[in-house]
């Protein structure tokens, strides 16, 4: 979603403030009118884009999660046979952390909403998740191979909750500039991976 450069549609307006007002105050705590009026238009007519706030916050939960695998695999298919393990390792923190900064509220949403979709969708989203973390311990054990796979499974989930904390750094305007935090960002999650992969009292 934050990589588009071009203008969003209708459609994805109505997402993005969908995902706003779901996160800051609660699915239930939101109408399909006060949606339509972020975007300018009737309640009602949002039921041309969506089925109603249902559709919405499954789009919203699964697309995400579709984008992250897909920009993942984009990011390997790039760097095959021209950069290093450390280089690939690199380019998919910068991906997940530009989704950490610039799609905030639905790291919010997917914390307390997940639970509301229906079983079909909710298993599609824990499908897409998990390929998403198994294309992360690939990479990190071609960085640290001497790291099994459960230990870099562990460190990939932690490094996710480390990078999905930007929910709880406090208001945009009071954090470092977005390149200062992104820089943070990645220096801890390189150096989460480095202990991990470094033996025990080394």
């Amino acid at each position: 979603m934050a990589t588009r450069t071009d203008a969003p549609t209708r459609r994805e307006q109505i997402l993005k403030e969908a995902a706003r007002l779901f996160a800051e105050r609660g699915f239930h705590g939101v109408g399909v009118d006060e949606i339509g009026a972020a975007v300018g238009i009737s309640g009602p007519g949002l039921y041309r884009h969506f089925a109603g706030k249902d559709a919405m916050l499954a789009e919203l939960l699964v697309g995400i999660s579709g984008q992250l695998l897909t920009g993942a695999k984009r990011r390997l298919a790039e760097a095959d046979g021209v950069a290093g393990p450390e280089a690939v390792l690199d380019s998919l923190i910068e991906g997940h952390i530009d989704f950490a900064l610039d799609d905030r509220p639905l790291i919010t949403l997917h914390d307390r909403e997940l639970d509301r979709l229906r079983d079909s969708d909710r298993k599609l989203v824990r499908q897409l998740q998990r390929q998403y973390v198994e294309l992360w311990v690939e990479v990190v054990r071609r960085v640290h191979p001497d790291l099994g796979v459960p230990a870099a499974r562990s460190a990939v989930h932690s490094v996710f909750g480390l990078l999905n904390s930007t929910p709880h750094l406090g208001r945009a305007g009071v954090l470092p500039g977005r390149g200062d935090t992104a820089e943070l960002l990645h220096r801890m999650a390189r150096g989460a991976f480095a202990s991990a992969g470094s033996p025990a009292g080394g």
